[in-house]
């Protein structure tokens, strides 16, 4: 997918041959190529930085949203409550109070899951 954004492959670096003058090989040659490999380094990484922005910011927004899905389920819990004391007793007892307290407190701190 990112290949077309380098300017070498894996197997370009591996086969390159340099030509030989008398004293070695041709230092214009050799910095060329180098700095080929350099361009293409400098863009993995800007890749590579731009892929853990992108990873940072769904992180964030899965845990936005397993909030809302927490809140949303205290909300479904509480309405399914309400609607059974609306068919029985209106008030409600320090105990149904109590118990539904710590339904919502496990929900809210996570301790359900």
């Amino acid at each position: 997918m990112y290949q077309e954004q380098f300017n070498l492959s894996s197997k370009d670096i591996l086969e390159k041959e340099f030509k030989i003058d008398t004293r070695g090989y041709r230092l214009k040659e050799v910095d060329q190529f180098l700095d080929l490999i350099i361009s293409d380094y400098e863009q993995f990484f800007k890749i590579l930085k731009d892929k853990d922005k992108e990873k940072e910011e769904l992180l964030d927004e899965i845990m936005s949203l397993k909030q809302e899905n927490r809140n949303l389920k205290t909300s479904l819990e509480i309405a399914k409550t309400n609607e059974g004391e609306d068919s029985g007793n209106k008030g409600g007892t320090n105990v149904d109070i109590m118990k539904r307290l710590s339904q919502l407190e496990k929900i809210v701190y996570g301790k359900d899951e």
